[in-house]
């Protein structure tokens, strides 16, 4: 785990991408991501991707095996699998790790109506079958289960987030 202020974590809706990077701006690692289909939104149940200055406020699921499902943020003791998917074809999969965001800035993506932290809004991994670089979410920003794992490793709560 990296000191939370020594990297962070910019991640920009119209290439689907997240880049880590050290406090100086230098690359750290580079990774596909899938955003909200509803696009780029701050408002409570409008199912899209808050814009705006965030921190890492949880790392939830250090040491758990690849493919442990979520719900409400607490392993279920599932591991995901096609039978599994089969089981369950209208679950949002929360799977390996999730980093919760809260958003820095007071009426845009925190306070009444538009805090991201309410919302739930998570980096999280995803079923490696969903396609990365479309946005298909419901608000959060999915990841191959591989790189949130090898992201999660390396972030620590308080890391900064900027969601352009």
């Amino acid at each position: 785990m990296t000191h939370p202020a020594s990297v962070r974590i910019d991640i920009d809706l119209s290439l689907q991408r997240l880049r880590l990077e050290t406090a100086g701006g230098e690359l750290v690692a580079s990774y596909p991501v899938s955003t909200a289909l509803n696009g780029p939104g701050e408002s409570d149940g409008s199912g899209c991707t808050p814009r705006g200055e965030h921190y890492v406020r949880a790392c939830i699921g250090a040491g758990l095996p690849v493919g442990t499902v979520f719900r409400a943020r607490r392993p279920t003791g599932e591991i995901y699998s096609s039978e599994l998917a089969r089981q369950h074809p209208d679950r949002d999969w929360i799977l390996s790790r999730i980093l919760w965001l809260c958003g820095r800035q007071w009426g845009e993506n925190r306070g009444p109506g538009v805090d991201t932290f309410r919302r739930f809004i998570y980096i999280h991994g995803t079923p490696d079958s969903e396609p990365m670089g479309v946005p298909l979410s419901h608000g959060c920003v999915r990841m191959r289960n591989e790189d949130i794992i090898d992201l999660f490793d390396r972030v620590a709560p308080g890391a900064a987030v900027s969601i352009r």
